[in-house]
Parts: C-alpha cells; sequence; structure tokens
C-alpha cells in the first residue's frame, strides 16, 4: 500500500531519488548522472558510488557519459533543471542519444516559468525541441507518484525518454493511490464533463481540476484531459473529445506554439478532423521577466480566471 494519500505534498526529486536507488538495488545497470544539483541523490550516492556522476555545471558532458553508459549495457537517469537537459545538450540528446535510440532517461525540474529565475532559467520551448528528435518520448508529469510509476516501468522500455516536472520540491498527490495506471501513450480522464474539453499536462493539472469543480458549481461540465504523455500522444482521446464533446481548449506552460497545442493541432489536421472550436492559452512568444509563477500566469493570461473566461465563451 502506499504512503502517501490524495492531496499530500511531495517532494518528488527525494521521491525520484528513492525510487531510482530501489531500483538499483534490483538492476546493477542503473546509473544516475547530474549535473551539480543533486543534493537530494545522498543515500543513492553513499550506496552506490561507482554508479553516480556529477559533473558539474555541463549537462552536454552528462548526455554524452549517458549514452556511453547505455552503449555499454547501463540504463542511465540524467536529473537536472528541464532548460538546460534539454537547450544545452540538445545535440547530444539528438546525436548521441536518439541517433542510437539509446536508453537514456532524462528527467528535469522547474518546467515551463516555474523556476522564477527568468526567461534564462524558464523552459518555454523544451517539449517543442524534444518532441523534434526521433525516438524521444516526451513525458510531463502532474502527480509525483506518476513520477515514480514512471520510471518504475522505464527501466526495460527501449529508446530515450525525457520527463518534465515543475518545481518538483512541494507537489501535491492528485490522484489516489493506486486508482491510475499509467502507460506511455495514454492520457488520464481527470474530470469528465460534456461542455468544452482542456487538455492540459505538467503542475496545471491540479489547477484545472479545481477549476472544473468550480465551473460545475456555474452549471459548466467542464472534462479535463490529463495528457501526460505528449509524445506518443493519445489519439483516441483527441479524438473522442472532438465526436463527443467539439470544444478544445489547450492550457500549458510553454509556447503556444511546439507544445502540446501544437501537437493535438498536428494530429487533428492530418486526420481531416475539425472540432467546433480550438483554444491555445499558453506563454505568448516573448521572453517572461522575473516573478513570482501566479504573477507570470496572470501577466500572460494563463491563470485559471482567464481559463475560466474562455471556457465560459467557447460554452456560450
Amino acid at each position: 500500500m502506499s504512503q502517501y494519500s490524495l492531496g499530500d505534498i511531495v517532494n518528488t526529486r527525494t521521491l525520484i531519488a528513492q525510487t531510482l536507488l530501489d531500483m538499483a538495488d534490483n538492476d546493477p545497470a542503473i546509473w544516475a548522472l547530474t549535473s551539480d544539483c543533486g543534493g537530494n541523490m545522498k543515500s543513492f550516492v553513499e550506496k552506490y558510488p561507482d554508479r553516480f556522476v556529477d559533473t558539474g555545471i555541463a549537462e552536454q558532458n552528462a548526455a554524452g557519459i549517458a549514452a556511453g553508459l547505455a552503449l555499454a549495457g547501463g540504463i542511465p537517469y540524467i536529473l537536472g533543471m528541464t532548460p538546460f537537459v534539454t537547450m544545452r545538450c540538445f545535440e547530444q540528446n539528438r546525436s548521441a542519444i536518439s541517433y542510437q535510440n539509446l536508453p537514456v532517461r532524462i528527467i528535469g525540474w522547474v518546467g515551463g516559468m516555474t523556476s522564477t529565475g527568468g526567461s534564462t532559467h524558464y523552459a518555454m520551448e523544451d517539449i517543442s525541441i524534444m518532441r523534434s528528435i526521433a525516438n524521444m518520448k516526451v513525458i510531463s508529469i502532474s502527480d509525483p507518484l506518476m513520477c515514480a510509476s514512471v520510471l518504475r516501468s522505464s527501466g526495460n522500455l527501449e529508446g530515450p525518454i525525457f520527463l518534465r516536472l515543475t518545481t518538483a520540491k512541494a507537489d501535491p498527490v492528485i490522484y489516489s493511490p493506486g486508482t491510475q495506471s499509467f502507460e506511455i501513450g495514454k492520457s488520464v480522464l481527470a474530470h469528465d464533463g460534456n461542455d468544452a474539453a482542456l487538455f492540459v499536462h505538467g503542475g496545471l493539472v491540479q489547477r484545472a481540476l479545481t477549476l472544473a469543480r468550480e465551473l460545475e458549481q456555474e452549471g459548466i461540465h467542464l472534462r479535463v484531459v490529463d495528457m501526460w504523455s505528449i509524445k506518443p500522444l493519445d489519439q483516441r482521446a483527441v479524438l473522442d473529445s472532438i465526436e463527443q464533446i467539439g470544444k478544445i481548449v489547450v492550457w500549458e506552460d510553454h509556447f503556444m506554439s511546439g507544445g502540446l497545442a501544437s501537437a493535438i493541432a498536428d494530429f487533428i489536421a492530418d486526420a481531416g478532423v475539425a472540432p467546433q472550436k480550438f483554444v491555445r492559452i499558453g506563454i505568448p512568444e516573448t521572453y517572461p521577466g522575473f516573478g513570482p509563477y501566479d504573477s507570470l500566469l496572470c501577466k500572460y493570461h494563463m491563470d485559471a480566471e482567464s481559463v475560466k473566461r474562455i471556457v465560459r465563451q467557447i460554452v456560450s
């Protein structure tokens, strides 16, 4: 039975460290690599110092070493800040890891604008970048227990995986433990409704569930789809929402182009289907400044109240 309950606040980075330690106990191929950000990995380092590499602030080196370890039979997990494990070492992720379809798992936290560190430390293009790499699976974690589940199931999967997290320091458990299975390529129907469908991922899922409950008080029934597997995409979930509801909103902490909204738009264009309404909510093409996360969401009309206004408009 899980030690966690619905609503618990979890340090996902610590949970990742414990999960990797448990995996390493059962599989000598498991390695962990960090770039000067392995503070939560102390227990792993103490037990398996020969399977831990800290490259310092050199994400390119971490990716290159991980590729070599994978070629030698290892299953390496890279941990770091999302903007740096995606943008700084794009060439290594593409040519050293994905070109050879190696089982490297890239785990990045402070996705979107959650770092509050300014545009150099925001991950606004990461999904677009990683989606563009052949063989790369792209995951956006909404629940800490989802993260642990995906990690445990990733050991035997072929090819590379990118897992995007939010701050990963204090994340709520949003799904009752044991009630969901997390299969890459499938979404989670987090809340059902028939007036509009909201596709969302990552840390915004919890906010989407809250606003869906608030809209119910107004008589608006919103379907919330946690599209945590962005590549591969759950195409059936998209088609079902178009056929059953027709009004689609995509809300994400990423540029409006290149992320989940673009993945869905590409699919429906190729499939020859058209929703009645399709609205993107995300970061406009700009470089956001510093500030608290909630203030940044409000500034770019990405906050829950802005989403509710849009839902009300397309429903009416």
